[in-house]
């Protein structure tokens, strides 16, 4: 049915979308059992090419651990589809609203019907999970969708496009690929809402392309995400879940830990033990089949040049794990490091890092971690490791993230009914739950006035009663 739309050119993109647009304004708002019906299909395919999809992006990176594709790309957006399934006759449902005392013959109510067309700008770090949920919200929600994925991952669109051509039209789900020309041209369009999910920088000039439109934009946007490890807390506990979340996807995550705020006595304990537990995470080290390279060899020297600058400034660079000097055995592939010693003169202390880098800060006390934190940008996420204390509390409640994970990393996005989103820097807006699906949808307000009402006494020429209706609307 559907094929890539390979082009440079504008005015296709406009057609695609004046098409889709048609095609909804032709045909309406997509029952329940039609959306179902669409986002059954939607992940059986995806389901059925789970193989093909774990070739696809070890393709793209070179070399991508099949299980953490399977996990975090095939089962997540498997999982995140089937909650939109279990749960869309509840978001769709219709809800009362209050109708004021004076009023009380009428009733009140929000319908939520779909927006039209929605665009999805995905990146290249998970390149099935961010482009596929947005895209299955946006059919849950009744839209239609446009989807630009990152032009670093080509053998995995090619592989979405053929899938989802063969059981979408293309004026219901369509997909383009290009490079940062098509990117551009594609965020200029009138979309009905733009989803967006990259780096800060280039989110900034996609809501400035949006805003000429007037085109809402849900923005994911990444940053650096602290991790604090309280006092007394297990450091065997912290060192495992951290390894975890910083080198899945070898960091090329926007939720991974960029940095460890460490109590100062047990900085060097943390180090021994964060190297024993990624020593056993990767048997055979850097080049473990279940070690993920770096996308392609740009962002390698992007993350050669953070430890080249941070060491020539004083740091101390540590590689952990087994056999760190086996990385260069495999091409764009980064030992997984720890930096110590790192000062606000280097580009580490600024820079969201999307590696298997992490630097260790030391704090006093949790004021100062806290301290550290707010003096940087809103960061996507937050996590703690610590008792249910007042430090904790402190955390939460002196802290803003776009989210955050308790004694744990990474695992809140799993979360399929909590909002999924950035604030500030790290974005806007918010996908996943029932807030997604609001999100790409109208909530429009109806007021059915009654047989009986009071609205003839609210026009000229004014009576007595006016000045009743006014005392109980004044009191």
């Amino acid at each position: 049915m559907n094929a890539i739309a390979n082009t440079t050119d504008a005015d296709r993109l406009g057609t695609l979308l004046a098409a889709q647009r048609t095609a909804f304004l032709r045909d309406g708002a997509p029952s329940l059992a039609q959306r179902r019906a669409d986002l059954v299909r939607f992940r059986a395919a995806l389901i059925g090419h789970r193989k093909a999809i774990e070739d696809a992006i070890n393709a793209d990176f070179g070399h991508r651990s099949r299980y953490e594709t399977a996990i975090m790309e095939v089962g997540g957006v498997a999982e995140g589809t089937k909650y939109l399934i279990r749960n869309l006759r509840k978001f769709m449902a219709r809800t009362r609203r209050h109708v004021a005392l004076h009023m009380r013959m009428g009733k009140a109510r929000i319908e939520y019907q779909p927006l039209g067309v929605v665009g999805v700008m995905s990146p290249w770090n998970y390149p099935v999970n961010l482009a596929l949920m947005p895209v299955a919200t946006a059919i849950a929600a009744g839209n239609r969708v446009m989807l630009k994925p990152s032009e670093f991952t080509p053998a995995t669109n090619t592989l979405l496009a053929k899938m989802f051509g063969e059981i979408f039209s293309e004026d219901q789900f369509a997909m383009v690929t290009g490079d940062a020309t098509v990117g551009a041209a594609f965020t200029a369009l009138p979309f009905d809402h733009l989803v967006f999910t990259g780096s800060t920088a280039v989110g900034r000039a996609v809501m400035k392309a949006a805003g000429d439109n007037l085109v809402p934009v849900t923005l994911e946007l990444g940053g650096k995400s602290p991790v604090i490890v309280a006092k007394g807390h297990s450091l065997d506990q912290a060192a495992a879940s951290i390894a975890f979340g910083k080198l899945l996807n070898a960091g090329q995550t926007c939720i991974a830990p960029d940095y460890a705020l460490v109590r100062e006595d047990d900085v060097e304990s943390f180090v021994e033990v964060y190297d024993r537990k990624v020593a056993s995470f990767y048997a055979d080290g850097p080049t473990s089949e279940h070690y993920t390279s770096i996308i392609n060899e740009r962002h390698h020297a992007r993350l050669r040049g953070l430890l080249e600058d941070a060491g020539a400034k004083g740091a101390r660079i540590v590689e952990v794990g087994n056999r760190p000097g086996d990385a260069s055995r495999r091409p764009n592939t980064l030992a997984p490091t720890v930096v110590l010693g790192v000062t606000d003169t280097m580009r580490i202390a600024h820079e969201e890092i999307f590696g298997p880098v992490l630097p260790i800060f030391p704090y006093r006390d949790i004021g100062d971690a806290i301290a550290y934190v707010n003096a940087r940008a809103r960061p996507l996420a937050l996590y703690y490791f610590g008792a249910d204390d007042q430090d904790r509390r402190k955390v939460l409640s002196r802290t803003t993230s776009g989210n955050v994970t308790i004694n744990g990393t990474i695992m809140h996005i799993a979360q399929d009914d909590l909002p999924f989103g950035g604030v500030g820097p790290s974005g806007m807006g918010a996908y996943h739950g029932v807030e997604g699906f609001r999100t790409l949808s109208h909530a429009k307000g109806i007021y059915e006035q009654g047989r009986w009402n009071l609205s003839n006494l609210l026009h000229a020429p004014f009576r007595q009663p006016i000045d009743i209706i006014l005392n109980m609307m004044l009191r």
